[in-house]
């Protein structure tokens, strides 16, 4: 059996930057351990399977080369994309997703591009407790590097992130990851990510600079331009950084070290709870197929995963 991939890059309108996701259309006639399979092959940080819903327009299933994840902003981005410029949701400019983490709504505006909003889940955030010299190391930088006047914090909308504030934006060009020794270091949430960001930019539009590095659960090592992790640093700005504040927009630049430019635009909004929304454009790249099952069988252990990070 073949199926049929598009490579869309989410949060650019060049091809070839932002972050690039597989987007399998009219994805019901797989199982999981095809998607997985499919997700292995692709080999991207995330694959996201577009399946029927009965209680929404639509289900999105996403899986990282390693394992299946609840939410993903830029693969949510990439598919909506992908659909809407092909015809789909003629003439409506909001529909709703279901995904494992709730029911989302989605929103569209073509403007000079096609520009698409999503609302996240709730934010939560987790004190961190760990070794701070031991993280700041495992990133590729000394204990110094870090911003101790604001806090390290486990932080999720939909997917959990350790968000780490860096004094400087020059540190972002030396970190070096060592995705094996997150878990260690990571033992409240061992399977989280890592987000270091800073309030120095390179694009004077930008609001916040950031890299994200991968759980080594997931099999890959950086991701480019992460929508989730940019959305729950609004949150994570209206709690900790600037409480007074009831709604904050801004822009998040991310991949500038790996020559992958991006741009996410995120809005919090304060009221009764505190409500996270991210927006972006995309671009299809090209679309290719592949075939599954596959000859072998995705081994997804902790150490099968990691020998392909070495």
């Amino acid at each position: 059996m073949r199926v049929t991939v598009y490579h869309v890059d989410a949060f650019s309108v060049i091809a070839n930057q932002g972050n690039p996701a597989g987007v399998v259309l009219d994805a019901d006639q797989l199982k999981p351990g095809d998607m997985q399979k499919i997700a292995f092959q692709v080999g991207f940080n995330e694959t996201v399977f577009v399946l029927k819903s009965e209680i929404a327009d639509l289900k999105l299933k996403y899986y990282t080369p390693g394992h299946e994840i609840n939410l993903c902003g830029h693969a949510t981005i990439a598919s909506l994309y992908c659909l809407k410029t092909r015809g789909f949701f003629e003439g409506r400019d909001s529909i709703q997703i279901e995904t494992n983490g709730g029911i989302l709504p989605i929103s569209f505006n073509a403007e000079d591009h096609l520009i698409i909003g999503m609302k996240q889940q709730k934010p939560e955030f987790i004190p961190f407790g760990g070794d701070t010299r031991k993280l700041a190391e495992s990133m590729g930088l000394t204990e110094d590097c870090l911003d101790v006047t604001k806090p390290i914090v486990y932080g999720s909308t939909g997917i959990w992130t350790l968000l780490v504030p860096i004094r400087q934006l020059d540190s972002f060009k030396i970190m070096k990851p060592n995705n094996k020794q997150f878990p260690e270091i990571l033992a409240q949430n061992p399977k989280a990510s890592v987000h270091p960001f800073c309030f120095e930019t390179y694009d004077e539009n930008a609001f916040m600079h950031a890299r994200h590095f991968s759980s080594p659960y997931s099999g890959t090592v950086e991701d480019p331009v992460t929508g989730t992790a940019s959305g729950v640093m609004g949150a994570y700005y209206l709690t900790y950084i600037d409480q007074d504040l009831n709604d904050i927009q801004f822009i998040v630049e991310q991949g500038q070290e790996i020559n992958r430019d991006g741009k996410v635009h995120v809005h919090a909004i304060r009221q009764n709870e505190m409500d996270i929304f991210i927006s972006g454009t995309a671009v299809l790249v090209k679309e290719f197929e592949v075939e599954y099952p596959l000859l072998y069988e995705c081994d997804n252990s902790f150490d099968n995963i990691l020998w392909r990070m070495t």
